[in-house]
């Protein structure tokens, strides 16, 4: 674990009312959102990388070609390498996936500002495509925001 890690979650907010197994499998549905959202593919059709997102406790490595999500693997996978990294706290996905977020949740650069969330590495393709990541990770909210608590 990184000190900026570390440090983050010295901060983190405990969740409130999603498990962790919630946040998970919503994760791992991820792919098959984005192939039924054909625009979203075509606006990262650019975009080629290695990258590790998720619940801090549990991230997934994602491998992004042509906008597609070719492979998405929890972690932790010895060896494997990722450009950046976007992990935030359980608290902070049940938050942001709920159909209208509150002020300070509703964002993943919010999250971060908050504590609730890390962002590190190479920052580029995360910076250059950040309204796809924005749209990516909000995938799940109608699914996640319709689940009972």
């Amino acid at each position: 674990m990184t000190a900026s890690q570390d440090a983050c979650l010295n901060r983190i907010t405990q969740p409130s009312n999603a498990s962790a197994a919630a946040v998970i499998k919503a994760f791992a549905g991820i792919p098959a959102l984005l192939e039924r959202t054909p625009g979203l593919v075509a606006r990262g059709r650019f975009l080629d990388c290695e990258c590790r997102l998720g619940p801090m406790d549990h991230p997934f490595h994602v491998s992004i070609r042509a906008g597609r999500i070719a492979d998405l693997a929890p972690a932790p996978a010895l060896m494997r390498s990722w450009r950046f990294s976007y992990c935030a706290s359980t608290a902070a996905w049940t938050e942001y996936w709920q159909g209208v977020p509150k002020p300070g949740w509703h964002d993943l650069l919010a999250l971060t500002k908050r504590g609730e969330a890390v962002l590190e590495g190479d920052l580029h393709p995360f910076m250059a495509h950040l309204q796809y990541f924005k749209d990516l990770l909000a995938l799940p909210r109608h699914q996640f925001a319709a689940v009972p608590s």
